[in-house]
């Protein structure tokens, strides 16, 4: 699944393309994704300018006068930026027309999602409830440590949930949690303050670098380009259970957390 890191990066790609663009029409060649798309988008969007490419957790917001387009990547997402010509493929679902270029969705397992909202899309009911941004200043030790207190849910479990902290997905937290020496099942309202500043640190530092090179390479995801990331060259702990520890050489062991693989350093991660 797409995280914070290439949605970010898809921000960032498409946005000197369409922003400040009119918008001639919005062609959905499905109904339905995760939801149904607004049946009267290309009504709402013709001939409205782009204002701003916005981004708030993994959603991508496309602002203009009249309303926001809202878009999520789901579980298999990509956004690119192609030619008028370019002939749309199977898994190619919505394509938002320019003059002089398509900002087109594939989704080839259809979890994404394109929504529409006339007024702030912040208030909107799948961004109301989101934590805050991890790259943001409200993102700090103090607030994790005392969101965190009797909490019996583990650490990791903790920091992907988006109404705590929104954007740390699978891949980013298991990397922090092994930067900060945090070991993964340890429930969060055990952490101290010293500790959580350590991993308020390690998530930062560790979105910023993903973003600065360009999200991770998955099997789903390419950037607008469609060039990959390059951030799993620098991944430590993630896909690489029974490989040795970068710091210790002791095998690195994974565990199922809510469905999700982790993997650790049981040497290291206490």
């Amino acid at each position: 699944m797409p995280e914070l890191p290439e949605v970010e990066t898809t921000r960032r790609g498409i946005e000197p393309h369409i922003n400040g663009q009119t918008v001639l029409s919005v062609v959905a060649r499905t109904k339905k994704l995760r939801w149904p798309i607004p049946s009267q988008l290309n009504k709402k969007l013709c001939n409205q300018i782009i204002t701003s490419v916005n981004r708030r957790g993994k959603y991508l917001l496309l602002n203009s006068e009249p309303g926001t387009l809202i878009i999520h990547l789901g579980m298999s997402g990509s956004l690119r930026v192609t030619t008028p010509t370019a002939i749309a493929e199977k898994h190619d679902h919505v394509d938002i027309v320019f003059k002089k270029n398509i900002l087109r969705l594939r989704d080839p397992r259809r979890f994404g999602a394109v929504l529409w909202t006339s007024k702030d899309p912040l208030s909107h009911k799948l961004l109301a409830s989101l934590g805050p941004e991890p790259l943001e200043e409200e993102f700090t030790a103090q607030y994790l440590y005392q969101a965190s207190r009797n909490r019996r849910i583990s650490i990791k479990e903790f920091i992907m949930n988006s109404h705590i902290v929104v954007g740390v997905g699978n891949i980013y937290a298991t990397e922090a949690l092994f930067t900060s020496k945090i070991h993964p099942l340890r429930a969060a309202g055990k952490i101290s303050l010293p500790r959580y500043e350590l991993l308020v640190t390690a998530i930062k530092e560790i979105l910023a670098g993903a973003i600065q090179r360009g999200g991770t390479t998955l099997r789903d995801f390419t950037r607008e380009d469609g060039k990959p990331g390059y951030f799993q060259q620098a991944l430590q702990v993630y896909g690489r259970t029974k490989q040795p520890c970068v710091v210790c050489a002791h095998p690195l062991r994974s565990t199922k957390q809510g469905q999700r693989t982790t993997t650790y350093c049981t040497q290291c991660q206490r």
